[in-house]
């Protein structure tokens, strides 16, 4: 394997020094991070990755000539732990942000015909930042924009560490908040299921009010979106194994752990097909299901909590067309099942005409339609959004399902969420789906992961590196 990773046989590790090694069980980014913050702290590290490539669900593979993402991947100005990743790795420069928030909504419901309106913010503080663009905003009436002004407000104000929150819908918070069903769709949903994967009525008002209190209602910059103008692979593979390797990280893909069981002298072993891990901490950074299976007994408190952590999909449409018909990076859309529009063609080294992805969160009704059934669904669908496509040819249209993308984030799974610290010593857990107080979002992921790794460094007895980002100054 290329930057240093390997594959296939692991062979025991030749202890050097009583607490002083970890495992870091799943390479995504959860792993990734908590494998550099452990081997920045001096730590022997292995890192331990079932399929042959590092990225967990935010990967990149080849299609012809054309390099794809499994899907559309953003991030905010406000994922302060994302953007240290980005910054550990060496690349910030590859996923720039917006100099200002300023996103495209296309509305085809109307009679009238296409309505272009603008979600954007000015130099102005918190909440005036937003004033002129929801005063102007065309998809909502006046009394609405009104209304959306006042349930603003009235999130700004709940408390996150309520833990009431999570048990209300964000849905029926805002209907009893004078939210009317179009001002759910034009503007609540329109972030919403982008960020959380569910709408407004399947959604935890707790994780809800946190998205939208960071995001909207912190810093006038916090919303302001950023996203890869590379293949996530050249992030979250290539520059995230030559990190790995630069701190000394051992990484072994295609390595799948079967069992983690404790040694009776306080160390840990990890197993894989006939053989074994000697080792003195263990991160487990995999899904829920995953890490409920790897559980020693005892080591969390009802661990079938775990798989009543639901899961939600996000299905992603690929069109490849033969000319440009889109002159923004992105748009998104109302009255039509499309929701966002992402150009990939740079980014996927097309040369010739233009590539096109469509990201469909909360994607439960479509995630196993044929391809032949999408593809009749959503051309149309580009014709009457982009009217330049009438006239294209399709030169490719394929899909890429992830039907586990996320954690669902439906009322009360807060208290399913685990912290990263087990009841058993030097045992962690890390994850989009842990106790991070955000979404499952790449900035959940990277929390998790630092999370992961300062349970991890305490039981170790070892310091916190100095750069390391800190989770809780950030929370």
């Amino acid at each position: 394997m290329t930057d240093g990773a390997r594959s296939g046989h692991v062979t025991t590790d030749v202890p050097t020094g009583h607490g002083r090694e970890a495992v870091v069980v799943g390479g995504g980014l959860a792993g990734v991070t908590a494998a550099l913050a452990l081997a920045d702290a001096g730590v022997r590290v292995t890192l331990l990755e079932g399929r042959p490539r590092l990225g967990g669900l935010a990967f990149s593979f080849r299609r012809g000539e054309l390099t794809v993402d499994n899907g559309q991947h953003v991030y905010l100005r406000c994922c302060t732990a994302y953007r240290w990743f980005l910054d550990r790795i060496d690349g910030a420069a590859l996923a720039p942000l917006q100099d200002r928030l300023d996103v495209p909504v296309l509305d085809l419901a109307k009679p009238e015909g296409r309505r272009l309106g603008r979600l954007r913010r000015d130099a102005l503080p918190v909440p005036l930042h937003l004033g002129r663009s929801l005063a102007t905003y065309p998809h909502l009436s006046l009394a609405e924009r009104a209304r959306v002004g006042r349930a603003a407000l009235a999130l700004k104000g709940l408390d996150l560490a309520d833990p009431a929150l999570d048990e209300q819908d964000f849905g029926s918070w805002l209907t009893a908040h004078g939210q009317s069903a179009r001002a759910v769709e034009a503007l609540w949903d329109l972030v919403g299921v982008a960020t959380l994967n569910a709408v407004a009525g399947d959604s935890s008002l707790g994780l809800a009010a946190m998205v939208f209190k960071t995001g909207l209602l912190s810093e006038p910059g916090a919303a302001d979106i950023g996203w890869a103008r590379v293949p996530l692979g050249d992030l979250h593979d290539r520059l995230a194994r030559r990190a790995l390797d630069a701190a000394g990280v051992r990484t072994v893909l295609r390595s799948r752990v079967t069992s983690v069981s404790r040694n009776g002298d306080g160390r840990w072993s990890v197993h894989l097909p006939g053989e074994h891990i000697g080792t003195d901490a263990v991160v487990l950074a995999v899904p829920q299901r995953e890490t409920h299976d790897l559980l020693p007994e005892g080591a969390l408190d009802a661990p079938e909590r775990l798989l009543r952590i639901g899961t939600a999909p996000i299905l992603n449409v690929h069109v490849v067309y033969d000319r440009k018909v889109l002159n923004t990076p992105f748009l998104t859309a109302l009255g039509s099942p499309v929701q966002w529009v992402f150009d990939r063609t740079e980014a996927s080294g097309l040369t010739d005409g233009q590539y096109l992805a469509l990201s469909q969160s909360a994607a439960q009704d479509e995630i196993d339609a044929p391809v032949a059934e999408l593809r009749a669904r959503y051309l149309p669908e580009l014709e009457r959004l982009l009217p330049r496509t009438r006239d294209a040819e399709v030169r490719d249209f394929f899909v890429t399902r992830e039907r586990t993308a996320t954690f669902a984030p439906t009322p009360g799974v807060g208290r399913l969420r685990p912290g990263a610290r087990t009841k058993a010593p030097g045992l962690c857990l890390a994850g989009a789906w842990t106790a991070t107080g955000w979404p499952a979002t790449m900035e959940s992921a990277v929390r998790s992961g630092i999370s992961a790794a300062d349970a991890a460094l305490r039981a170790l007895g070892r310091p916190r590196p100095r750069h390391l980002f800190d989770v809780e100054e950030a929370a």
